[in-house]
């Protein structure tokens, strides 16, 4: 049976000042459900990318569509009420509000939705393993806690599309194996994920690499991958 086209982008292009072009006529469909990895080096392209799906950026040429909703017809206040809404973002810098204790970082994202929701918002705390973390600032977690915080931040809205831009590039290993169980259990889960990440190990925990090089779709690998029963 074939799957439910979740974000369609059809021949999008990015030009900047003085004609540099970080993207050229990408064309690319991700199913409902499905973890697609970005790869490439610095520079090819696939931040912005991930950008544009996640309407903090728009095109200029080309069409992207998300859950049937054109994007790029969207007004700027359009745009970032359908982002609060459908989309979860998570960061290698994890832009925590250094004042605020975990729960109420985690609250912030309902604050911008309108639906503060303390009993929710703890128990997206305690889904990330970090329940006994909820009064602690910032500066009193490790970079893999601060990392946690920010995916439940990102799950506190249910988004339909948890998009990542390596997210575990300032952890060390045991904080990126214990991020890593989170996106495995997010994915098993039916969530649909967008990974930029350097690491191929990484990349292969998804269902299909998407490699980008000088602003152009390269390749593209499907993966095989287990069940996520």
């Amino acid at each position: 049976m074939d799957q439910e086209i979740l974000v369609e982008v059809m021949d999008v292009t990015k030009s900047y000042n003085r004609g540099v072009r970080a993207l050229e006529h990408i064309n690319l469909s991700i199913a409902r459900g499905e973890w697609v990895s970005f790869m490439g080096p610095s520079g090819s392209g696939k931040t912005t990318l991930l950008n544009i799906i996640g309407c903090l950026d728009k095109p200029t040429s080309g069409l992207v569509k998300v859950d049937g909703t054109e994007i790029g017809k969207l007004s700027g206040r359009e745009l970032t009420r359908f982002r609060r809404e459908k989309v979860g973002l998570i960061f290698q810098q994890f832009h925590l509000v250094p004042y605020l204790n975990v729960l109420e970082n985690v609250m912030l994202a309902q604050y911008f939705h309108s639906m503060a929701d303390e009993t929710s918002a703890r128990e997206a705390v305690e889904r990330v393993g970090m329940g006994g973390r909820l009064h602690h600032l910032p500066s009193q977690l490790s970079g893999g806690e601060q990392q946690r915080v920010c995916i439940a931040r990102a799950l506190i809205n249910e988004p339909m599309i948890v998009l990542a831009d390596e997210p575990t590039g300032n952890l060390d290993k045991e904080n990126e194996d214990l991020v890593m169980e989170l996106f495995r259990s997010l994915h098993r889960e039916g969530h649909t994920l967008v990974v930029v990440t350097h690491d191929d190990e990484i990349a292969r925990m998804g269902q299909r690499i998407v490699r980008l090089s000088h602003g152009r779709m390269v390749t593209q690998e499907d993966l095989v991958c287990a069940p996520r029963s």
